[in-house]
């Protein structure tokens, strides 16, 4: 059994837990190379705290995975801990079950999950398997608990994670995704149910579900994972590590009060944030990119903040206050320069642009293809064409159709994994025209000159350095705009002038224009953009 043993948990290249697929939306899995680098943010912070010493040679830290669905995490930290706690239990398989059975404990989030963290754990689907590496369990499922979990329904919602009454509300035969660890109002109850004692764990960490595998992958799927989040740091641990979605940072449905939470907390310890499509979890798509934190009890303070792009640090992490602002700037290089832009007091662009529907009409709207035989026609700009309306059929904000207009598409994005224009170009509207949801007003005039002085102003790298810092996905909504500032419009505004006004330096400047391309042909006033939803 210690050969056994001892063949069973070590490093073995190639690892199949680098090649697993994806099983559904939800269950977006770790590679061990991303979990280990979470793992070794924790062991510095630990050793940090106790002076020098490694968590992996302490035999009484227990480790909670909630979500586990790999295993990766509880394996990875198995592995550590066998070698770490060699001096203290000299015999391999006595180690081995001390750890498997007093140090790591998992919550799978499907049966299927949890028998393959079982195999990447035990080396076998059954903790009291023939080829199990453990030999001190009296259960099949040893620390890795499983059970079928219903949803508890509030009319068409379940009460807890909010999953539709019509889509999840189906037989045995099919996983009903009601995760346990959130489908409770008393979490430590809820653990000493599962794992039959009361436990206090002094580290939760793994990468739990990101929303209801619904078939809405992307911005239409409610997110889930601030609820597992919620949950782990009301359990009280000494450290919590999670991966998560980076949107709660910048927006997101649903995500408003976990982003002030996250915001104002000053136990969190450190973030680092992978802002490249696929870059972390390659061949998944994450829109605006993914991200983990390291959460401490004992700590309050300023959160290390870390980017990287490429497999590198874009520069050193640096010490900050997360709640300087409403949204989390993502980009340690980008402080100064917001800083600069803050301090002139001025007024915001979220104030002239228009909500969604600046004019009532749904993207899907049309109206005729010529103005023929309309009393009062009017100029619909729409999704991917234009097309004619009566006036009277305009309700909302009647009183901008005859004014000149500036329209932005309000998505705005490409399937490449890096956004370099973050706004599309500028359409100048003439009087006598309203536009779908497809677009938002950005602005009206009374005057054309001001309206093409604005619209140039939006074609800025130095305007849409500012609103990238908002936005993370491809929805360019009214609130991306409120970083950038609402100057005057009786002047032609250019980079260099707009560099010059906030006495931006040399690296700053090419800081900016490293992220923002130009926009290289001219824009036309009578554009029609293409949408660009393809989440």
């Amino acid at each position: 059994m210690i050969e056994q043993a001892s063949f069973a948990l070590r490093g073995r290249n190639p690892d199949v837990l680098t090649c697993i697929a994806n099983l559904s939306n939800d269950e977006v899995f770790t590679p061990p190379e991303f979990a280990n680098r979470m793992l070794d943010t924790l062991a510095e912070a630990w050793a940090e705290d106790n002076d020098g010493a490694s968590i992996w040679a302490d035999s009484s830290v227990r480790f909670l995975d909630p979500f586990t669905k790999s295993g990766v995490f509880l394996r990875e930290i198995a592995k550590r801990l066998i070698a770490g706690l060699e001096a203290e239990i000299p015999d391999l398989q006595t180690r081995v079950d001390h750890i498997l059975t007093q140090q790591v404990f998992g919550i799978g989030i499907t049966r299927l999950t949890s028998l393959l963290a079982r195999r990447s754990l035990y080396c076998s689907k059954h903790a009291t398997g023939e080829h199990s590496v453990a030999t001190a369990f009296a259960n099949d499922d040893g620390n890795i608990w499983f059970e079928r979990t219903e949803h508890t329904w509030d009319g068409t919602k379940c009460a807890f994670c909010g999953a539709s009454r019509e889509v999840f509300d189906r037989g045995e035969e099919m996983e009903t995704h009601a995760y346990a660890f959130i489908h409770t109002d008393e979490i430590k109850i809820r653990l000493g149910e599962i794992f039959g004692d009361e436990m206090q764990f002094d580290v939760i960490i793994g990468n739990p579900p990101y929303q209801l595998d619904d078939g809405g992958f992307g911005t239409s799927a409610a997110p889930i994972y601030q609820l597992f989040v919620e949950q782990a740091l009301a359990l009280e641990p000494k450290f919590a590590a999670f991966v998560t979605p980076s949107r709660w940072m910048t927006g997101g449905k649903g995500l408003d009060k976990f982003r002030e939470r996250m915001l104002t907390d000053r136990h969190l310890r450190a973030i680092v944030d992978f802002p490249k499509l696929y870059e972390a979890f390659p061949g998944v798509k994450i829109r605006g990119g993914i991200s983990y934190f390291l959460w401490a009890g004992d700590y309050s303070g300023p959160c290390r903040f870390q980017t990287m792009w490429d497999g590198q640090p874009t520069g050193p992490a640096v010490e900050r206050y997360l709640d300087d602002y409403d949204v989390l700037v993502r980009r340690n290089e980008a402080v100064p320069i917001l800083e600069k832009v803050r301090t002139a007091n001025e007024p915001t662009l979220s104030s002239r642009v228009s909500t969604g529907k600046p004019f009532g009409f749904r993207t899907f709207f049309h109206g005729k293809p010529t103005d023929a035989g309309l009393n009062d026609p009017v100029k619909l700009f729409g999704s991917q064409k234009i097309s004619w309306i009566e006036r009277a059929e305009i309700t909302t904000n009647p009183q901008w159709v005859d004014s000149w207009k500036v329209l932005m598409t309000a998505v705005q994005g490409t399937s490449a994994a890096v956004e370099t224009k973050f706004l599309s170009k500028p359409i100048v509207a003439e009087p006598g025209t309203a536009c779908t949801e497809t677009y938002l007003v950005a602005g009206y005039f009374d005057d054309e000159t001001m309206a093409r002085n604005y619209a140039g102003y939006l074609r800025t790298r130095f305007v849409r350095f500012l609103v990238s810092l908002r936005k993370a996905t491809q929805h360019a909504t009214r609130d991306v705009y409120a970083f950038a500032p609402d100057l005057p419009l009786d002047q032609a505004w250019t980079d260099e002038l707009l560099y010059q006004r906030y006495g931006l330096t040399a690296d700053e400047i090419a800081f900016i224009e490293s992220q923002v391309a130009a926009h290289e042909d001219a824009w036309v006033d009578e554009a029609v953009s293409k949408d660009a939803a393809d989440e």
